[in-house]
């Protein structure tokens, strides 16, 4: 499999900077996951391990696709496009250091050898155009990237009926976070629905972190429409009731009561 040429770095948008330095000195705290998750004999999805027949990402049967991943941290969904049959996997990363837990857990399972490990900035693929059937992110480019341009990446590098699957985090989460960065999030609306879509962490009160964006749900819908993708089905994932407590900047039971994630299904058309 070709290797794309990645961005170029001396020249990296102060989001894709920030975020590189951010995972690159998290990347440690990560591998434990990472392991269980490559251990894993069926996916399961976001911050509350929703069962994959809930939430669906991945095909049951990925023989013979071509996978992408955006923004792949410790490459476990990889591996599981791997396991279920995908054809060839590149998998992109905007942190080395997280790509250096990816390739050795790929190892230790066996699939090194079939998924292509790339550091680079989902925003700015080099791979040619059309040259795969899925783009899936899980909180990967679906919130470090810019909305815009890692989806219209996703556009160009899929081929037509591609699909393009992605979670992140819902904009209720992002409207009841406390404005000093403070956890968890609240059930007061401090943020403006309409007109967000960029959010620094880095001097959060509470866990500072890189920079995140989302847009309010008309302005994703606007987004596909504008881009040519089809919605083919659209979910806010619900943790089991055998979850408890905080994972991250939300709780379970904030996350009982309203949506906490948001995961879209898209088509590029077949006739595209």
């Amino acid at each position: 499999m070709e290797r794309p040429v990645t961005e170029d770095t001396t020249a990296l948008a102060e989001h894709v900077a920030a975020n590189r330095a951010y995972w690159d000195a998290q990347a440690p705290s990560w591998v434990a996951a990472g392991q269980k998750a490559w251990a894993q004999t069926a996916p399961t999805w976001g911050q509350w391990g929703v069962p994959d027949d809930e939430c669906p990402m991945l095909p049951a049967d990925c023989t013979g696709i071509d996978v992408v991943e955006l923004g792949c941290g410790t490459g476990y969904v990889s591996g599981w496009a791997v396991a279920r049959g995908a054809r060839r996997v590149l998998a992109v990363d905007n942190s080395e250091q997280q790509l250096a837990s990816a390739r050795r857990l790929a190892a230790d399972h066996g699939a090194a050898d079939r998924i292509t490990f790339v550091h680079g900035n989902a925003e700015t693929l080099g791979a040619p155009d059309g040259s795969f059937d899925l783009a899936i992110s899980e909180y990967g480019a679906s919130i470090w990237c810019e909305p815009r341009a890692w989806l219209t990446e996703a556009w160009r590098v899929l081929r037509p009926g591609g699909a393009c699957v992605f979670l992140g985090n819902h904009p209720l989460t992002m409207c009841t976070s406390p404005l000093d960065g403070s956890l968890p999030i609240t059930d007061t609306l401090v943020r403006d629905w309409h007109g967000h879509d960029r959010f620094d962490w880095r001097d959060a009160a509470d866990d500072p972190g890189g920079i995140e964006h989302s847009l309010p749900t008309a302005g994703w819908f606007a987004l596909f429409r504008e881009l040519g993708f089809l919605v083919e089905d659209y979910r806010e994932p619900v943790p089991p009731t055998s979850y408890d407590g905080r994972p991250f900047a939300v709780t379970a039971d904030w996350a009982r009561r309203w949506p906490s994630e948001q995961v879209w299904w898209l088509r590029k058309p077949s006739t595209a």
